[in-house]
């Protein structure tokens, strides 16, 4: 088992020394990450995971000032510039911004600006309110309206020259139009791809066997920084602009007016852009946003607030490697708000029918979430397993809009529904009666949330499973017929049902392929398997039984079930009639009655057996089965031995038998086999490494004895 990850200690405990260890070691983790992001396109945690980092590096220098160096990652912006491409100095630094991650930040940014600029009481700075789009910054330099160099982010000040490859973009002019140009202008933005495209990409590259993106960020930085241009102009990238970094003059006086200009100049910029006139409008503005994302068609992970006069934004300047004029209101990463587009049903080996949401994609903790578990038909009911209400009671419908959580590795999971956009049309989600893949009825027992395919013996979800039981040691037991062999034989279409196993020697001596020219086989090793299949030919009725693959019939309940009917005849005559008289209000035949007073047997166990029996399919699939083989009378187990009665414990490495075929031995001479040994266990039979349990017959006076003194005392 792996043991958990080691909480850091609190910030306010550290000395000066283990403090000192600490950021170097937040330092080297945050460059690396920085490196697989800006560099390599490959980031290998979450943002959250990242932001965490970043957080408790900055809390430290807080704390200890003189830690903080020139190569701080708290100094510094991305990553230098990967080798490959040549390197471009930016006119004017291309800084990142600070982070706010709740509304009480948000307000604390608004209030230090109005400290900042000694504004009134009544005074509020208009705020420009914008998507933060999560893509790949880029620097675009005009000389006389002519692109002249696209360049990277880089480490801030140095970036990667693209222009070659930038050119083949469409949302980026090569001219700009208008009148009112600047002689020298550096227009800065985003390059990203639409979520659409995203996946029709990774699809187009998953079946040439090449690079997977894990999200559209990723597919964006990717395609532009390729050394092949011809790559790159065939990828869908686009790019919105919204800032600027040098300017020979400036054509507007606020950052709205900068918008407004650089649409006319032929750039895409971002419709969703609003001006704000408080921190209410702010705030609603994030939320609107939060709820539309999965909508938009393009990833976003916040929004951005700036202030909106360029004169107050030229007052507040710049704090470390911020400005104090701007800030991002990031989302939650492990969570986001998307639309339930479907609800399908999985039907598990065991044929367990578990819900599947079908989303609008979106993107969660850094990978595109297109599907979520539901768990089960109560989830869908706003009920938990507990029987209390979840989502406040809230059911889910298809078109929905959902928030959808991802945390580490888990799942994505639907946690709560946003009821005001529920569609008039919306219905109660109708969970289904049959399996979707054989079409058998499906059942719910009692206490439990699942509900069940019954056609065991015929459903392809869980055929391959079934067989591999059907053949497993307490079952069939056929030699070389193992699990792999199963898989192999199933995926090629040669065992689709228990029957086929019986029928595979008929069939191949007709097949223009034998089993014998199969990669693996020869003569010998196929004479030898069509031999281990003739030998179960005769098989007793509990190791049948329990061969079936009945919900909780195991080997012990197939032995109450065998003993009880005595015959195949008798069991599969009782259970037809049992089913038959199956109904939702209950069943009051005599052959239910009879099965369920087995002693051990019980509801839960009998209504499994007439469910199975209820699906026709499955009887069928039976009666092929017994066309095929016999099946004897269960083995029964001696009374006059001189164990019978006894309770007898198994312990060590037993060498003269399996621990099966041990416990086997003793059940045919009417022991009782136990896997504990207490005081009221009789004999304690050990083999070589025996170890506590000896020590336990000894605490409690039971006898031991060893393996051969036990064959002598069931053969005698």
């Amino acid at each position: 088992m792996a043991s958990k990850a080691k909480t850091p200690p609190d910030i306010s405990s550290l000395t000066r020394s283990k403090a000192a260890v600490e950021h170097k070691r937040l330092a080297l983790e945050i460059e690396a990450h920085n490196e697989r992001y800006y560099q390599k396109d490959a980031p290998t945690v979450s943002d959250a995971a990242y932001d965490a980092l970043r957080k408790r590096l900055e809390a430290i220098e807080a704390r200890f000032p003189e830690l903080v160096t020139s190569n701080s990652p708290t100094q510094t912006v991305g990553a230098s510039p990967a080798r490959g491409f040549a390197k471009v100095q930016h006119a004017v630094p291309m800084l990142s911004l600070g982070n706010a991650f709740s509304d009480e930040e948000v307000a604390e940014f608004v209030e230090r600006i109005r400290r900042f600029l000694k504004l009134g009481a009544d005074e509020f700075p208009a705020i420009v309110a914008e998507p933060k789009i999560d893509g790949l910054s880029l620097s675009l330099r005009y000389e006389n309206g002519e692109l002249v160099r696209a360049a990277t982010r880089g480490d801030g000040f140095i970036g990667e020259d693209v222009t070659a490859n930038v050119r083949t973009i469409k949302d980026v002019p090569n001219t700009l139009k208008g009148r009112n140009i600047p002689a020298a202008c550096e227009m800065r933005g985003e390059v990203y791809m639409l979520k659409r495209d995203f996946l029709a990409l990774n699809k187009k590259q998953a079946e040439a066997e090449d690079t997977v993106f894990a999200n559209p960020r990723n597919s964006a930085a990717g395609s532009l920084r390729q050394k092949d241009v011809a790559i790159t102009a065939s990828r869908p990238l686009k790019f919105f602009a919204y800032t600027w970094g040098e300017m020979s003059e400036r054509p507007a006086d606020t950052q709205h007016g900068m918008l407004a200009w650089m649409e006319k100049a032929g750039f895409t910029v971002n419709p969703l852009i609003t001006l704000c006139k408080s921190v209410e409008d702010v705030l609603k503005f994030y939320r609107k946003i939060g709820e539309e994302r999965a909508s938009l068609g393009y990833d976003i992970d916040g929004v951005v607030y700036k202030v909106d006069r360029l004169d107050w934004q030229d007052r507040l300047g710049f704090v470390s490697r911020s400005p104090r004029w701007a800030i991002a209101h990031k989302f939650a990463a492990e969570q986001a708000t998307t639309v339930l587009n479907g609800i399908d049903i999985q039907v598990g080996r065991t044929g367990a029918m578990t819900p599947v949401a079908r989303l609008e994609p979106v993107t969660v903790g850094g990978v595109v979430v297109q599907n979520a578990t539901l768990h089960n038909e109560d989830y869908i009911r706003g009920i938990g397993n507990d029987g209390q209400p979840i989502r406040d009671g809230v059911d889910l419908r298809v078109g929905d809009t959902v928030v959808v959580q991802r945390a580490g590795d888990v799942i994505p999971q639907v946690v709560s529904v946003i009821l005001d956009k529920r569609p008039k049309s919306a219905k109660p989600y109708k969970f289904p009666d049959k399996c979707p893949i054989c079409g058998s009825h499906a059942v719910r027992e009692e206490g439990e949330a699942v509900r069940r395919c019954t056609g065991a013996l015929i459903c392809p979800a869980q055929a391959v499973e079934r067989l591999k039981h059907f053949v497993s040691r307490l079952a069939f037991d056929i030699d070389g017929l193992g699990e792999k062999q199963i898989q192999e034989f199933y995926d090629d279409g040669l065992i689709m049902h228990p029957v086929d196993i019986f029928t595979l020697e008929k069939r191949d001596s007709r097949a223009a392929k034998k089993l014998r020219d199969r990669e693996g086989y020869g003569e010998v090793s196929v004479r030898n398997l069509f031999a281990a299949i003739d030998a179960r030919r005769k098989i007793e009725l509990n190791r049948l039984i329990f061969a079936l693959g009945i919900r909780h019939v195991g080997e012990g309940n197939a032995k109450l079930l065998a003993r009880h009917y005595g015959s195949i005849e008798n069991f599969r005559s009782a259970m037809t009639e049992a089913a038959a008289a199956q109904t939702e209000e209950g069943n009051g035949s005599e052959a239910y009655a009879d099965l369920n007073n087995i002693g051990g047997v019980g509801d839960i166990v009998a209504d499994a057996v007439v469910e199975f029996f209820a699906e026709k399919r499955n009887v069928k699939a039976l009666n092929d089965l017994l066309s095929e083989i016999e099946v004897l009378p269960m083995e029964q187990a001696r009374r006059d031995s001189a164990v019978a009665g006894k309770t007898v414990v198994f312990t060590g490495s037993l060498e003269k038998f399996t621990r099966d075929e041990a416990k086997a031995s003793a059940e045919r001479m009417g022991a009782k086999v136990s896997g504990s040994v207490s005081k009221k266990t009789d004999l304690v039979v050990a083999g070589p490494g025996a170890g506590s349990k000896l020590k336990d017959a000894e605490k409690h006076g039971v006898k031991v004895i060893s393996e051969d003194d036990w064959l002598k005392l069931i053969e005698g």
